[in-house]
């Protein structure tokens, strides 16, 4: 098997599991642990895995975000749950910027019946999903393209947010500790606070798991935004916490049992 081969199967793995140890890869691809230890190391390099004691994980932690392509997969009805809430926020002839968040991502499809709007983002994957949509404008944010975030960053976008102002921005973000929400990333901060800056009105959307969590860069205080959407399943002392800290929560319905069915299950936001 080639190493292109071999490293995206590799990859697959990951994407199932979350975290692979070298000795299982090693015998499942019938090369040695050194190839193994090779070919994570290239991944690494690349910003798709981290490595850990014994393998790898693609699951984010305090210095590494996960790739998108997992991020995507993970808590599907909970971050549906949550655009569904935001997207009533949302009037017509409205501006309004998205990030590029795989929970953000979940607003794309909503928008049409909240027309004409103008929606400003950096992520590829939204933009590709409003390209065509009538009575959208859309304005996409320059920069480096990064395929781990799957959108644009850098100064570019920065200074093309520095010249708009929006009615509404919806932001997710990578850990939320105290009233802290946090990213591993210091570019992607940087162009999260550059939208926080171009906002009138700052919502953040995060699903309940992010809670209690940190990662290397402090990105902004929560009672920047007027409200923090999640999901019903955030333990009552972490919201105690918060409200005492002056943050507005929103509370989004979660289904009782995580095998029912998505179209047996309504949001609420109370």
């Amino acid at each position: 098997m080639k190493s292109a081969a071999r490293r995206q199967r590799i990859v697959d793995a990951l994407m199932e599991q979350g975290l692979v140890q070298v000795d299982d890869l090693a015998s499942s691809l019938r090369v040695s642990r050194m190839t193994i230890h090779r070919d994570l190391d290239t991944l690494e390099a690349e910003g798709i895995v981290c490595k850990v004691r014994g393998g790898a994980t693609i699951q984010s932690n305090t210095l590494f975000e996960s790739d998108f392509r997992y991020r995507e997969r993970v808590a599907l009805e909970e971050k549906r749950l949550l655009a569904e809430a935001a997207a009533e926020l949302i009037e017509p002839g409205q501006a309004i910027i998205l990030d590029g968040g795989t929970t953000i991502q979940a607003l794309a499809p909503l928008l049409a019946q909240r027309r004409p709007l103008t929606v400003i983002t950096n992520s590829l994957g939204i933009s590709a999903a409003l390209a065509e949509a009538p009575g959208i404008s859309l304005i996409g944010l320059g920069g480096v393209y990064s395929r781990h975030y799957h959108g644009f960053m850098g100064a570019l976008a920065e200074r093309m947010l520095a010249d708009l102002r929006a009615n509404l921005l919806f932001m997710s973000t990578a850990a939320v500790c105290g009233r802290t929400a946090f990213h591993q990333n210091p570019q992607v901060a940087q162009v999260k606070r550059a939208m926080i800056a171009a906002a009138e009105r700052r919502f953040l959307l995060v699903d309940h798991s992010k809670f209690g969590k940190t990662a290397l860069n402090v990105l902004t205080d929560l009672t920047t935004f007027e409200a923090v959407f999640t999901g019903s399943a955030l333990p009552q002392a972490i919201r105690g916490e918060l409200a005492g800290q002056g943050v507005t929560l929103r509370m989004v319905q979660m289904p009782e049992h995580a095998g029912r069915p998505a179209d047996m299950v309504r949001s609420g936001v109370r």
